[in-house]
């Protein structure tokens, strides 16, 4: 799968670290696709600091992009890695094999299935059947799915991103980058990034973009997006320009 086709089937979202905007980019990229005519799906394997009774990542994808199909695997209350807050709560780990069987279940009725992880690509998720923990990029493979990876857009994120697109390269899964939050004044450190990231560079989401009118940000979410994930960006001189 090249950084040109569209993308179909188990799609990972990943990023270089938390709050990084996974769950924006994983909204828009819904939102993109659903506006293309596909029936889309967003799984969320593990969902950790429920205990503050906040909204989820999928009802913040919901929420903006309204998907066909939400769901949550499993949710733990402690803010921890999804691995080590089943731990503390006594609760079962995510076993690897379900959630690989969950998640092809719901490929096997819609088109896209978004998948987000939980903090960066090896941040433990739960155990495999051996009691050996796994990780999002484990579960990439095992799916035999792309990823998405949402960097940063300032200082630090070419290191980051270069460190999660070399271990995503060395298990032979297919991947492609989106700045989780483009600022809305740009400086040199801004655009230096994005164009050492072009050649991987998928989409740039503009910061503030999950605090916006969900009719307003489904309208706008092609606009962030290269055609790979269902926008409309295929030039990004004139993005720039504009910008």
């Amino acid at each position: 799968m090249s950084l040109g086709d569209a993308w179909t089937g188990p799609v990972l979202v990943t990023g270089t670290d938390t709050e990084v905007g996974k769950t924006v980019v994983t909204a828009a990229v819904a939102a993109a696709a659903q506006a293309a005519g596909l029936r889309v799906a967003v799984v969320k394997p593990g969902q950790t600091g429920t205990a503050t009774g906040e909204p989820g990542d999928v009802d913040s994808v919901t929420r903006l992009a309204a998907p066909l199909t939400g769901r949550t695997l499993a949710s733990f209350p402690d803010p921890l890695a999804p691995l080590a807050a089943a731990r503390v709560a006594e609760l079962p780990p995510l076993e690897l094999y379900n959630a690989v069987d969950e998640i092809r279940e719901e490929a096997d009725k819609h088109d896209l299935v978004l998948v987000e992880g939980a903090g960066g690509l090896l941040v433990p998720m739960g155990l495999r059947p051996s009691g050996e923990p796994w990780t999002v990029a484990d579960l990439a493979v095992s799916l035999g799915a792309p990823a998405v990876v949402v960097a940063r857009a300032g200082l630090g994120t070419l290191n980051h991103t270069a460190l999660t697109l070399e271990a995503l390269e060395r298990r032979a899964v297919p991947a492609g980058v989106v700045i989780g939050a483009w600022p809305t004044e740009p400086e040199l450190v801004h655009w230096l990034n994005l164009s050492e990231l072009l050649p991987n560079l998928l989409g740039a989401v503009p910061a503030g973009a999950g605090g916006m009118d969900p009719g307003v940000f489904r309208r706008s979410a092609p606009g962030w997006l290269t055609p790979a994930l269902y926008g409309v960006l295929d030039d990004w001189r004139a993005w720039a320009e504009e910008t």
